[in-house]
């Protein structure tokens, strides 16, 4: 059973307070409702309850990786920016965007009913499919190169999923999806790909 955003939100803060002191002080206080709001106003849509959730936990994790391999958490202006950019950069392809196979590997470069919310850093992002079908809430990897793919491991089939697979390999020291947590130097959290 997967454990809450709440759950898991203690479980990551509890292993980085005693293995990654660096990447734990780097967490962002919580985001604000109003800022919340302001966010799904300009993307049109509300944020689904998960992503709610942890921005109100922690609004970000600054330019510290967090989520396996390479994933920084955004804040809620980011997300709102991020999202604004993949409509103007893909908005010839969002016409296209209805065609396909929703439930697929691969998506369209960019939909107007994804949410961003985490970056590596290098123009990708990682986001919370809320089209509407049977799917909804699934994560995707949005490459800005290769466009985007759904992972089929459980640990992308949602937020929480996503947060309770990093919190439990945290725990545990073992590998999920191929990506093994590493305290570097006893402050730091970063990822190994197997």
């Amino acid at each position: 059973m997967t454990s809450s955003i709440s759950e898991s939100w203690t479980r990551i803060e509890r292993w980085l307070a005693r293995h990654a002191s660096r990447t734990f002080a780097a967490l962002e206080p919580p985001a604000e409702r109003s800022d919340i709001a302001a966010a799904e106003r300009i993307i049109g849509q509300p944020f689904p309850e998960p992503l709610v959730e942890s921005l109100l936990r922690h609004n970000g994790t600054g330019y510290d990786r967090l989520l396996p391999p390479f994933w920084k958490l955004l804040n809620v202006q980011i997300v709102a920016r991020d999202w604004q950019l993949g409509m103007r950069i893909y908005r010839d392809e969002l016409e296209r965007a209805e065609e396909g196979d929703p439930d697929g590997d691969f998506g369209p470069w960019w939909h107007s009913h994804w949410i961003p919310f985490a970056a590596d850093g290098g123009g990708d992002t990682l986001i919370v499919d809320q089209r509407p079908y049977h799917r909804r809430g699934r994560i995707g990897v949005a490459d800005h190169e290769q466009g985007t793919r759904f992972g089929r491991h459980p640990m992308w089939s949602s937020l929480p999923a996503l947060l309770d697979a990093t919190a439990t390999a945290l725990e545990t020291g073992r590998a999920v999806d191929g990506y093994l947590p590493v305290a570097v130097d006893e402050t730091e959290l970063d990822w190994e790909i197997l």
